[in-house]
């Protein structure tokens, strides 16, 4: 064909071919510019299937407009030949690339980060490439990675012309449902997705190079080696990103393409190499190997403890109490644990209590090689326990050669309750005050009053006893006033005999941090100098500031937050929370969807994931969300919320008013978020002067999120025109500007 010229294009050269069609490079002499050629193979130019999936291929291209998609000028025929016109890309396919050797870290992640910015957008249109690999992706000589070939692309909306066929795409690189023939959805892509980032960081394909039969067996059957095993630089991460890109079972494997880009994020963070990680470790849940079962709150004290002294040490990244406790009873193997969190040490163990006696076991573990750093057993009685705590926590500081500061030092060797049998008071009250639940505090204050008995004043009992009764009004379970009072009361108490108290401390600062945000931010500061991981919080402080509208503040702790409790569904929530009060609302939608999906019983995840859903004018789904709420919390505070915002959305004047008028947290907000979220519902049922005095209200307990109020919030719109509204904007505008983070 060289020389020919098809319609207006000009045959130059042949550039390659492969199973759907022969690329010829061309000139348009109607425009002037080289351009591909893609023709039907001659073999093929008869068959009607073929020349149906050419046709789609061009179909499915031509929908997407992507810098990382090469697009589609036209589709023509001329002379019985079908053709498609589309950009020459100079450069080199990602196959002849890796021929060279495996990519650097810094390659591979920008590459994968533009395939996988291209499939996102290609699986929002509806589209499913189908055949992902090495060959399909080409490097533009400015390093831009284009996807090619959506020949066997499959349009959502349209007729499956490749039905009849039983397996389609590329073996090496097909998914499970691929090589069984099944039906296919963008889970797929991801399989492929992932086989080719292994290619791209190992130099070998995932299930090797053997025959077609075989590596259909290998992908239903058989598990790629660890990626660290072959080059131990990997950020661990990056390698639980591929793993879990190749997942058998389409159910645990990555719902969609924003999931993957979120972690290849997170594999850029520094220091989660598995050669030279930073020192980071996961206490699993000790086991108790008594013979009465109801020990296991004493087990699991003691690993909370365990955390809890080690987090205190700001050389080392311990994974929180929630995701630790998820491996409670797993049969699953260490170094797996390991990789679900990216840690490099895991700390296991065993309690043996018969009455005041006990016995310990434990052993520090190198995941990376699954071998025994240090391994004891301790005997004693209850009385030993902190001697015993101790032990623990400085045998892993030596096992680590960690250097402590002074205060580190001293802090491990901390004493807060001298009563073994006030400390399991303790242990159980903290167990059912992390329940959040009514029942839960209610046992909490039996505990530490229990407690409180045997060893009189005590400022950790006292902090616990100040947490109860504030979660008491912040979730909504009770009134402000009583519960505020006596969460002020027993901080007093715990401050007279330790300022430093941590519990305290916490406490102290969000009791006060919706009034005076300097200090309620130093006293987490000041929880935090001491326990740089405290994860209540980071969290906490996160949320003030991301209510405020402090996004490269709040950045900072959404990051940790995931770091030391990844499996943790409040670790995440307000990384997509946050977005909402920075006016990002689909990015918000798309984060808290894609946890919703992954956690779709936590009540955060849900009520969060529900409000994005309104904000995005998705009134019938969020309404939905918000009833879920409602039956599984009747009468809380996000649900009495939630409902309002439901009819307030639907133009239910009366129904919104009463929803609003019978909670008694929501007559008299005590914090700035509900009290915001009550001005919205009011201003979107026009009760304009209501929602200028909530608002007032808001901005008098310390809401200064400028952007937002002023310009952001569309549930706004109706009172921004009011001079009552613009004069408070200026003092808003003024707060903001002066705000000291």
């Amino acid at each position: 064909m060289l020389g020919e010229t098809i319609a207006h294009y000009r045959i130059l050269s042949k550039l390659g071919e492969g199973g759907m069609g022969v690329v010829y490079e061309a000139e348009d002499t109607k425009l002037k510019r080289t351009i591909a050629l893609k023709f039907l193979p001659p073999e093929l130019t008869k068959d009607p299937q073929a020349k149906a999936r050419f046709i789609q291929e061009a179909q499915a291209a031509a929908a997407l407009d992507h810098p990382n998609i090469c697009a589609v000028y036209e589709i023509g025929e001329a002379g019985g030949t079908t053709y498609i016109a589309m950009p020459c890309v100079k450069g080199q396919s990602l196959k002849d690339r890796i021929v060279a050797g495996p990519l650097s870290l810094e390659e591979t992640l920008d590459i994968a980060g533009q395939v996988a910015e291209g499939l996102k957008e290609a699986h929002q249109k509806g589209i499913i490439h189908r055949d992902i690999k090495p060959a399909n992706i080409m490097l533009t000589e400015k390093g831009q990675a284009k996807i090619m070939d959506f020949g066997l692309a499959k349009l959502a909306s349209a007729a499956d012309v490749t039905k009849t066929l039983a397996v389609t795409g590329t073996p090496a690189y097909m998914s499970p449902e691929q090589a069984k023939g099944e039906a296919v959805d963008q889970r797929t892509d991801i399989w492929s997705f992932g086989a080719t980032l292994y290619e791209m960081l190992a130099g070998v394909m995932p299930f090797g190079r053997k025959s077609d039969q075989a590596l259909v067996y290998s992908i239903l059957h058989e598990t790629p080696e660890p990626l660290t095993r072959l080059r131990p630089n990997i950020p661990l991460p990056l390698e639980r990103l591929v793993q879990k890109a190749l997942e058998k079972d389409r159910s645990l494997r990555y719902q969609n393409m924003a999931k993957v880009l979120e972690d290849l994020e997170t594999a850029r963070i520094p220091g989660l190499s598995a050669a030279q990680p930073e020192k980071s470790i996961i206490v699993l849940p000790f086991e108790n190997i008594s013979a009465d079962p109801e020990q296991d709150y004493f087990c699991d004290g003691m690993t909370e403890e365990l955390i809890s002294d080690l987090s205190k040490i700001r050389s080392l990244r311990v994974i929180s109490r929630t995701s630790s406790m998820i491996f409670k009873g797993t049969k699953k193997d260490i170094p797996a644990i390991a990789r679900e969190v990216h840690v490099r040490y895991v700390l296991e163990g065993s309690v043996r209590k018969a009455g005041n006696n006990l016995r310990i076991t434990a052993q520090l573990i190198d995941a990376f090689n699954d071998a025994h750093l240090w391994a004891e057993k301790y005997g004693g009685t209850l009385d030993d326990v902190f001697d015993i705590q101790e032990k623990v926590s400085q045998s892993i500081v030596d096992a680590l050669k960690l250097k402590l500061t002074p205060e580190e030092t001293e802090r491990l060797a901390e004493r807060p309750i001298p009563s073994a049998l006030a400390y399991e008071f303790y242990l159980k009250a903290r167990q059912e005050i992390l329940k959040w639940t009514e029942e839960g505090l209610g046992k909490a204050l039996r505990y530490l009053q229990n407690g409180l008995e045997i060893v009189g004043e005590n400022a950790l009992l006292y902090g616990g006893m100040a947490y109860v009764h504030f979660q008491y009004f912040n979730l909504g379970l009770k009134g402000e006033g009583d519960s505020r009072k006596q969460a002020e009361d027993y901080v007093l108490k715990a401050f007279a005999l330790d300022p430093e108290c941590s519990i305290a401390n916490f406490v102290q600062g969000n009791l006060i941090a919706c009034h005076h945000h300097k200090e309620g931010i130093a006293y987490f500061k000041r929880v935090l100098e001491k326990n740089p991981h405290d994860f209540d919080t980071l969290f906490f402080l996160s949320c003030l500031l991301g209510t405020l509208g402090r996004t490269r503040a709040v950045i900072p702790f959404e990051k940790m937050t995931i770091k030391i409790d990844p499996l943790n569904a409040l670790a995440h929530v307000h990384s997509g929370f946050n977005r909402m009060w920075d006016g990002q609302y689909a990015l918000a939608l798309e984060r808290l969807g894609n946890l919703h999906r992954s956690f779709p019983e936590d009540l955060m995840t849900k009520w969060s994931y529900g409000l994005s859903l309104a904000y995005m004018g998705q009134k019938e789904e969020a309404g939905s969300i918000f009833e879920e709420v409602a039956r599984e919390q009747p009468g809380s505070l996000f649900a009495c919320l939630g409902l309002s915002f439901k009819c307030a959305l639907e133009g239910k004047r009366s129904e919104t008013l009463a929803m609003l008028d019978s909670n008694t947290n929501l007559q008299n907000p005590w914090d700035f978020q509900s009290t915001y979220w009550k001005t919205e519902c009011l201003a979107l049922i026009g009760e304009k002067e209501r929602a200028l005095d909530c608002l007032e209200q808001d901005v008098d307990l310390g809401m200064s999120n400028y952007p937002l109020m002023s310009e952001l919030d569309p549930f706004l719109a109706n009172i921004r025109g009011e001079a009552r509204f613009k004069k408070l904007m200026d003092r808003v505008k003024y707060e903001w500007e002066h705000f000291e983070e």
